[in-house]
């Protein structure tokens, strides 16, 4: 079975019940996610060897976001616990015309003011294939830049291939510090993820004649994005997830993978949207335990994309799909009709 490990932060979500606006009500619900433990959840329930690394406080609430790993089968190993504080954010989920809204307040989180001497990499490193981090991390600080890019030293010494998802949050870093930083990362990294949106944020690669608001998607600018990514970095792999927005409830989704010399793009899904936050991890998820299985890159793209439809129907920043839930609707299956 093959051992992946993921590195980067997880923060209580707290979201009004429903799709109320913050404090419509006095209520919030109170749950934990973050790029790559989504992943790491994902992988687990597909029944991989699936590691988080992160740095928790040693109180009860990063004690919870601790169990809430463990109760999906994630090793945690590898958490060092200090710090004073979990990060948190809060949404407000939307709907039809209205968007949705992430406000932040992760300052100061244990792994915020992480250091090198927190993490000693060639030991969780021991006996892993894989290896997964998202632009996310680094956007936390110059600190946590150096620790992944320790972490992709050491993972390239033992022959442990790296995945990134670009990921870009403006609420995070500039776009001159995401490029700089990922710049530097990315040439570790063998398979890269991305959306229509990220090349152009971090790199300044950009899909010709696409219109992401309009609906329009041009599988051409697209070929070429993914293109000059692996051109630029070496990548053995990059994909792409194709979203067009036609409102915050209903978006189409489909997704890209190029291989280096084909271009297989998925069958594509209208989703009507119960959660999107996660939906880019649990492709990220699906992706990579496609690879690690063998599959096709035909059948690596429609697994992802398949894996991260479902996630759009689950409360939660967690896909809580098995293998063959996934491979039902790759297949064709998506009616949605009662199981009896």
């Amino acid at each position: 079975m093959a051992r992946i490990i993921t590195f980067g932060e997880i923060m209580l979500r707290l979201a009004p019940n429903g799709y109320y606006r913050f404090f419509q009500n006095d209520q919030m619900q109170a749950t934990f996610g973050g790029g790559e433990a989504n992943v790491a959840v994902s992988l687990a329930n597909y029944g991989m060897d699936s590691a988080y690394v992160t740095k928790l406080p040693k109180h009860a609430i990063g004690q919870a976001a601790v169990d809430s790993l463990r109760s999906f089968g994630v090793d945690t190993s590898n958490i060092t616990r200090g710090g004073e504080r979990v990060g948190i954010y809060y949404l407000e989920k939307g709907a039809s015309q209205r968007g949705s809204v992430c406000i932040y307040d992760r300052k100061y989180s244990a792994i915020q003011q992480a250091t090198k001497e927190d993490f000693d990499w060639d030991k969780i490193f021991e006996g892993a294939d894989w290896f997964h981090f998202t632009g996310i991390t680094p956007a936390l600080g110059p600190n946590v830049v150096e620790i992944c890019r320790e972490a992709c030293i050491a993972a390239k010494a033992k022959g442990v291939k790296i995945s990134c998802d670009l990921n870009y949050r403006g609420k995070l870093w500039t776009r001159d510090e995401a490029r700089a930083a990922m710049t530097d990362l990315c040439q570790y990294v063998d398979v890269c993820i991305s959306n229509e949106e990220d090349a152009k944020d971090v790199f300044g690669i950009e899909a010709e004649g696409t219109d992401i608001y309009g609906g329009k998607l041009n599988h051409e600018g697209y070929k070429s994005v993914a293109k000059q990514l692996a051109d630029k970095f070496h990548f053995e792999k990059v994909a792409i997830t194709l979203r067009s927005s036609i409102s915050a409830s209903d978006n189409d989704w489909a997704g890209m993978l190029y291989d280096g010399e084909n271009y297989c793009f998925s069958k594509s899904y209208h989703l009507h949207i119960v959660d999107r936050v996660g939906g880019g991890d649990s492709f990220g998820g699906g992706l990579i335990y496609s690879i690690l299985t063998g599959k096709s890159t035909q059948e690596a793209i429609e697994f992802a994309v398949a894996a991260s439809a479902l996630k759009h129907s689950i409360e939660g920043d967690y896909n809580r799909v098995s293998v063959s839930e996934v491979e039902k609707l790759a297949g064709g299956d998506g009616s949605g009709r009662v199981q009896r």
